[in-house]
């Protein structure tokens, strides 16, 4: 990285943390959210952008870390801190456990599998009486949105110094290699295996991370609201708007959506409603690699940047 985009970044850096001081409680608030967002997209970005499988599984290890903390905290009344970890373990083991069988499927295979986790958890969670059933949980309040604030930037800041190391690091140039021809990949000697669950576990640990937070934040859980599957629709939109396979791509999408959503919807809802659909649409069309790509080549193409792209998709 250069060091005048080092410079920006810290300045970026600087400029977020201060928001809850400097900024409303509206904006505060829109920015807990939003940070969560663009974690969750960096989470997908592992297993969906490097790693090249479509994961709709995403949603369950948000959940899975939602009620870990959620029962740590309401049912054994232990700390947050505690019930993070509890969440976080509860993602990996699942990931593991079912990552391993799982994984071995590919393309639109793999993601009808993860599809139907969502409905599998929450159906099974509502059965659990520890973890409220369909009830839920409600958690204890704290009334401090300047701590979830700093919590979910400093996540994001974690999870993007992870992404970065993964792009440079060996474990990174195996995923990619995978994502591009996994049987090539395996004949060159990676463990293609391994590297998938273990991108699918990195993936599920940021997520329930989230989802803990978030839990916390807005102090009640149901199992249709912690296993939504349309919260992994949103991570998907938001990565390819911004730039699969990217470092700053899932950021970029996750917070310029979450901005336009939040406008829209405090104005015309039925627009909000359909705007993460139409911008699917747009960008799988017009600009298939994201934001990062677009800005990376209109400089040199111009206009017939979108043009090459339709007739790409034979539009």
């Amino acid at each position: 990285m250069k060091s005048w985009a080092r410079y920006l970044l810290a300045v970026a850096v600087l400029v977020l943390i201060g928001v809850p001081w400097y900024g409303s409680d509206v904006l505060t608030q829109f920015g807990i959210n939003a940070l969560l967002l663009a974690v969750l997209a960096q989470g997908w970005n592992i297993i969906g952008g490097y790693t090249g499988y479509p994961s709709f599984g995403n949603s369950v290890f948000y959940g899975l870390g939602a009620y870990g903390v959620a029962i740590a905290m309401v049912q054994w009344h232990l700390p947050f801190a505690v019930g993070m970890g509890f969440g976080v373990l509860l993602a990996v083991v699942f990931a593991f456990i079912v990552g391993i069988p799982v994984l071995r499927l590919r393309g639109h295979y793999f993601a009808i599998a993860t599809l139907a986790l969502a409905g599998v958890m929450a159906a099974i969670i509502s059965n659990v009486p520890l973890a409220g059933q369909n009830i839920g949980l409600v958690l204890p309040p704290l009334n401090n949105d300047a701590l979830f604030y700093e919590l979910a930037l400093g996540l994001l800041v974690v999870a993007t110094l992870s992404i970065y190391w993964i792009s440079h690091s060996r474990f990174g140039f195996g995923l990619i290699a995978i994502r591009e021809n996994e049987d090539s990949a395996a004949v060159l000697g990676v463990n293609t295996t391994l590297y998938k669950v273990l991108a699918f576990a990195l993936s599920g640990a940021f997520s329930a991370l989230a989802g803990g937070i978030q839990a916390y934040f807005i102090t009640f859980l149901d199992p249709g609201s912690a296993f939504d599957i349309s919260l992994n629709v949103k991570m998907i939109i938001m990565v390819v708007f911004g730039g699969a396979g990217t470092v700053f791509g899932p950021i970029v999408g996750a917070i310029s959506l979450s901005a336009v959503s939040e406008v829209l919807s405090s104005s015309i809802t039925r627009i909000a409603g359909l705007f993460f659909g139409i911008v699917i649409v747009a960008a799988v069309v017009f600009m298939p690699h994201g934001l990062a790509d677009l800005a990376r080549r209109i400089r040199t193409l111009g206009w017939r940047y979108f043009s090459e792209n339709v007739r790409t998709n034979r539009l």
